[in-house]
């Protein structure tokens, strides 16, 4: 298949740049799902609105449909609270909102995508598009599916995309199993009794155990996983005291990002960080509460998805430009959640340019980080293109 029409991806840039414009976050997605409704509209489209909120599902009916097969693509919706630094035309107009994911561009892919195949639907199904609101650690993919976005919409097979300042335009790259982490997060309260600095024997210093808990919590990557296992346990604060230096606090506060691939790993984690918790408290004579949130679910590829988005990829970008061994990521995606729901496969499109200090290499969630509109016709071919594999009108099972 060609790159879609000029004027579609055009078009598809100009969405883009408003959206960019009006970014908002978590569940608060009306303008991106105002915009995604007109067009559908537009076109004549089916689509339900409301899932979550604020997420919509548009469906795509093929010329035929003997073969009962059904699939999703899903692109979501949300932006960051972040001040915009970059600086362009099209920057923000929402104080201390910004895309600086990239969904902005997700969005308009997808709604390009559904153009193209109310244009072009010629395969044998029905493709579901899944708009879908707060990615960004509001779990929006687990609530549409608590609110039966698989029931009211089957989909034998789902698949993703993330725009990607790390690899090379031009590029797509994905891989069988995990590629992304699964994310949980702790908050641990140490209480102890405070005291004067010149006199400790008197008090039970919280920040000692806090400061124990800093370097035992590092032990348990090192030597409670496996070597062959990966795993992150990263402690980002830690608080305590009032400033004053002859003061010892009776509370401390730490809290950390803790990151795997396998379930098995992840309760282990958990497990380990609360039994070193127990113990410090008993060692140091304080009390010490935890509060442990699951996050996201780990993003692992099926098997059988990343054959389907090898051929999409090799037929959009061609077989030297597409990486299926690349490195998983630690980072956190909820598209994880219906990849445990059903099959399919995530993938990474390039975006990065030779240019060092070009504003599409920029890490992802930097406020001077922008999403590269030269990689829209990228995006939404190789969905197109997993629709037209999965849906091969000369595939006769069911």
């Amino acid at each position: 298949m060609t790159l879609p029409l000029k004027e579609l991806s055009e078009n598809a840039t100009q969405w883009r740049r408003k959206l960019h414009e009006n970014p908002q976050t978590a569940y608060e997605e009306k303008f991106a799902a105002s915009l995604v409704k007109e067009k559908l509209e537009e076109w004549g489209i089916s689509y339900k609105s409301g899932i979550a909120g604020t997420g919509i599902v548009a469906t795509i009916k093929g010329n035929k449909s003997s073969s009962g097969k059904t699939v999703g693509l899903r692109g979501d919706m949300d932006a960051l609270d972040i001040v915009e630094k970059t600086n362009v035309a099209h920057s923000s107009k929402i104080p201390g909102k910004m895309h600086a994911c990239g969904h902005d561009g997700h969005t308009a892919i997808l709604l390009a995508t559904a153009k193209y195949l109310h244009d072009n639907p010629d395969f044998d199904g029905t493709a579901h598009l899944i708009f879908q609101p707060a990615e960004e650690g509001a779990k929006g993919a687990n609530k549409m599916m608590e609110e039966s976005l698989f029931t009211d919409f089957p989909c034998d097979m789902v698949f993703g995309l993330h725009n990607w300042p790390y690899l090379e335009k031009g590029q797509i790259a994905t891989r069988v199993g995990p590629i992304m982490a699964a994310v949980d997060s702790v908050e641990i309260t140490v209480t102890g009794q405070g005291a004067h600095a010149a006199m400790p024997q008197y008090g039970r210093d919280p920040l000692i155990a806090a400061a124990s808990l800093v370097m035992q919590l590092q032990t348990i990557v090192s030597r409670n996983v496996s070597p062959i296992d990966t795993a992150v346990i990263s402690v980002t604060n830690l608080n305590c005291g009032t400033g004053a230096d002859n003061i010892i606090s009776d509370t401390a506060t730490l809290s950390a990002s803790v990151r795997s691939f396998k379930p098995e790993v992840r309760a282990l984690l958990e497990q380990r960080i609360r039994e070193i918790c127990k113990a410090t408290g008993l060692a140091h004579q304080v009390s010490i509460d935890i509060e442990y949130h699951q996050g996201t679910e780990p993003t692992i590829n099926a098997a059988e998805g990343v054959e389907i988005a090898a051929r999409a990829a090799t037929q959009t970008v061609g077989i030297e430009n597409v990486i299926l061994d690349v490195e998983p990521c630690m980072g956190g995606e909820d598209f994880g959640a219906m990849l445990q729901d059903r099959p399919g496969a995530y993938v990474w499109i390039g975006q990065r340019e030779p240019e060092v200090d070009s504003r599409h290499n920029q890490s992802l969630h930097s406020p001077f980080y922008d999403f590269n509109d030269e990689i829209i016709p990228t995006g939404v071919t190789y969905f197109a293109n997993v629709v037209k594999d999965y849906l091969k009108e000369d595939d006769q099972t069911a």
